[in-house]
C-alpha cells in the first residue's frame, strides 16, 4: 500500500484537456481560505510558470500545506499530498509490480502519476523521508525534470505543468533530521512563521467563525505561550491548534476546556507543565 497518499482534485479538472498557461487560475471566491502574508502566492506562481522546485520552511500548523492546497486551486492543478516519514520508500512512491489473477501489472505510485499527470507534487516533512525517496527526486529537481523507474528501465520526463513543492520544520527534531544542503540547493526556499496577531486573529475569525473579542483573546494566550521558552516544550502552540479551538467555542463548547482540549493537551504530557497552561488559559480567556 502506499503511504500517506492523498489526491485532491480542482472543482473543474483540467486532466483531460491541455492547460494555457496564461488562462487557468480559479476565481478567488471558489479557493480555501488562505491568508497571504509577504507575496507567497507570485512567488509560487513564478515558481511553477518557470519549471522551479519549491520549499516551505516553517514550523508544524504555520500555514504550509494550506498554502500549497491555496495555489493548487488558484493554479487549478490536481494536487497529489505524501505525507513523509521514515516507513515511505521510494516503491510506495513511484509504484511496484502487483499480481493481478493471473498475471503480473505494473501499477503507478502517487509520485509517478503527478508527473505523468502534471500535478503539483507536495511532499509534507521530506526531512523525514528516507534517503532512497531523496535520491528518487533529485532528477526530478534541476533541469532534466525527469524520474527513473528502475523496476521498469525507464525514464519519464516529467509533464510541462508537473511542480514539487516540498517542506520541512527546521527547528524539529535539530541535528537528527535535516535536509543536506545538495538537496536543499536543488530548491527555491520561502520561509512560514506564525502569523502577527492581527493577521492570526482574522485567520481565526475566518475558518472558525468566531467573533473579533474572543479571537483576540485566543491569540494573545497563542503568542504568551510561545514566549514561554522556559517550558521546553517540543513544539508551540500552532495556529492550526488555535483555530481547532475556536471551533470548538463557536460550535457553543465551554471557552476555557476548548482551550485544554485543543491547544494544551496536544502540547505536553508534563503534568506540571499542563498545570501552568491551563491556569495561564483561564486568565487569559
Amino acid at each position: 500500500m502506499y503511504y500517506g497518499f492523498i489526491v485532491k482534485l480542482p472543482a473543474t479538472s483540467l486532466l483531460h484537456h491541455k492547460i494555457d498557461n496564461k488562462h487557468n487560475t480559479r476565481p478567488m471566491e471558489n479557493l480555501p481560505f488562505y491568508q497571504e502574508i509577504n507575496n507567497e502566492a507570485e512567488i509560487f506562481e513564478h515558481a511553477w510558470r518557470n519549471k522551479l522546485p519549491l520549499l516551505l520552511k516553517g514550523p508544524t500548523g504555520c500555514g504550509k500545506s494550506r498554502f500549497v492546497e491555496f495555489m493548487a486551486g488558484k493554479l487549478n492543478r490536481k494536487l497529489v499530498t505524501i505525507s513523509c516519514h521514515e516507513e515511505t520508500s521510494s516503491t510506495d512512491l513511484i509504484g511496484r509490480f502487483i499480481i493481478k489473477g493471473a498475471e503480473t501489472v505494473w501499477v503507478d505510485g502517487p509520485m509517478t502519476t503527478a508527473v505523468k499527470e502534471g500535478a503539483i507534487l507536495y511532499l509534507d516533512e521530506l526531512a523525514e523521508a528516507r534517503p532512497d525517496v531523496i535520491v528518487a527526486i533529485h532528477s526530478l529537481t534541476d533541469h532534466r525534470r525527469e524520474l527513473f523507474i528502475d523496476k521498469l528501465g525507464e525514464t519519464i520526463k516529467a509533464n510541462p505543468n508537473f511542480m514539487l513543492v516540498a517542506s520541512f520544520n527546521p527547528g524539529y527534531q535539530k541535528g537528527f533530521k535535516e535536509l543536506k544542503p545538495s538537496t536543499r540547493q536543488r530548491f527555491i526556499a520561502l520561509s512560514f512563521q506564525y502569523p502577527e496577531a492581527k493577521t492570526e486573529t482574522n485567520i481565526l475569525e475566518k475558518e472558525s467563525g468566531i467573533d473579533h473579542s474572543n479571537a483576540k483573546k485566543i491569540v494573545a494566550i497563542g503568542n504568551k505561550i510561545r514566549n514561554l521558552t522556559e517550558l521546553g516544550l517540543a513544539e508551540t502552540v500552532s495556529t492550526r491548534l488555535l483555530v481547532d479551538a475556536s471551533v470548538l467555542i463557536h460550535s457553543g463548547l465551554a471557552k476555557r476546556q476548548s482551550m485544554h482540549v485543543a491547544v494544551v493537551e496536544p502540547l505536553t504530557d508534563d503534568e506540571h507543565t499542563t498545570t501552568s497552561l491551563k491556569d495561564l488559559c483561564d486568565l487569559m480567556i
